[in-house]
Formats: structure tokens, sequence, C-alpha cells
């Protein structure tokens, strides 16, 4: 009978010891835990005064990795433009811009089993969407597989049919169907 009294009386002065352990007051109620206190220095020596904390940042981690991918993409560097939206996968796993990008990139350079697995995880965020059928019409196109990309176009052309680049890639699959090129 004595222990439970002993345990009860442990605990309860334990708690009387937390209770006293605050520190600071809260102005707005939110406890920061990683804003650092003034004076606290990096691992690198350098102090924390002027680096933003997470409560500060006005834009995502992929942002910047995605522009500057389409800037290469649309400058012909898809292995550059791959490597940065890959980047921004990593940044942001649930940007479905970023995949959708990382998939075209990987067409481009003829990795089609990585713009496989780009695409299928795109459509899991982004949905149907011209874009995405566009997209996979246009890896279809690349790969040879003429039905499937119609198909694709198709699809795009439905959701989208005032869209310029899908009327313009189902008049280059149009063309290359009648001009077969052997190499």
């Amino acid at each position: 009978m004595i222990r439970p009294k002993r345990f009860a009386f442990a605990i309860s002065l334990l708690l009387v010891f937390l209770a006293g352990c605050q520190t600071k007051d809260i102005a707005d109620g939110v406890v920061r835990t990683n804003e650092p206190a003034k004076g606290d220095y990096t691992a690198f020596g350098d102090a924390f005064d002027g680096l933003k904390t997470v409560s500060d940042v006005d834009y995502y981690a992929s942002d910047q990795a995605v522009t500057e991918a389409k800037t290469q993409f649309r400058s012909e560097n898809y292995g550059n433009a791959g490597a940065l939206f890959y980047k921004a996968t990593r940044l942001a796993p649930n940007d479905g811009v970023a995949w959708l990008g990382l998939a075209a990139s990987c067409d481009r350079i003829r990795r089609f089993d990585l713009s496989d697995l780009a695409y299928g995880r795109a459509y899991r965020l982004l949905g149907a969407t011209p874009e995405y059928y566009n997209n996979v019409g246009y890896s279809y196109l690349l790969r040879g597989k003429l039905q499937e990309a119609r198909t694709n176009f198709l699809k795009a052309y439905e959701l989208a049919p005032n869209d310029p680049t899908v009327a313009n890639n189902l008049k280059l699959l149009s063309s290359s169907v009648r001009n077969i090129e052997r190499s």
C-alpha cells in the first residue's frame, strides 16, 4: 500500500518541476521550435541571423527547379531539364507538373522506361488533363507507336479542342503516317 502512495507523490513532484520549466512567453500562442535563439550559430560557424524559417517562405521549394527546368527544356537541353525536374520531384514529391516535365524530358533522351514511371506518377497527381494526354501521345509518337499516340492525342483534343499544341501534334501525327521514312 505504501508503494502506490510513493509513486503518486513522485509523479506529482515531477509535474510541479515541469510546470516551472517554461522560460519564455509566447506572444502569438505558437511554439516555433525551428527558430534559433539570438546568438545561436550553425554547424558551419555562421550566425542564424537573416535565415528564413519555414513560416517565412513564400514559394514552394520546387518552384525554382521547375522554372529552370522549363528553361532548359525550351533550349533543348533535355538532360539538364530532366535533372532539374528530378530535383523538383525530390523537393516536392506531390508536384504533378514536375513529374510531367520529368516524363517529357526522359522521352526526349529516349529513356521511355523512366518516362513511363513518371507519367504514372503524374497521372495520379494531375488526373486526366489535356497536357497529360498530349505528352503521353507525343511519347508514343517518339516510340513509333502511332495508334497509341492517336488515341492519346484524341483524348487531349476532346478535353481541349482549341489548344494549338494538341492540334499541331495531330497534324504531326498525320504527316508522319503519310511520310514514312526508312533509315
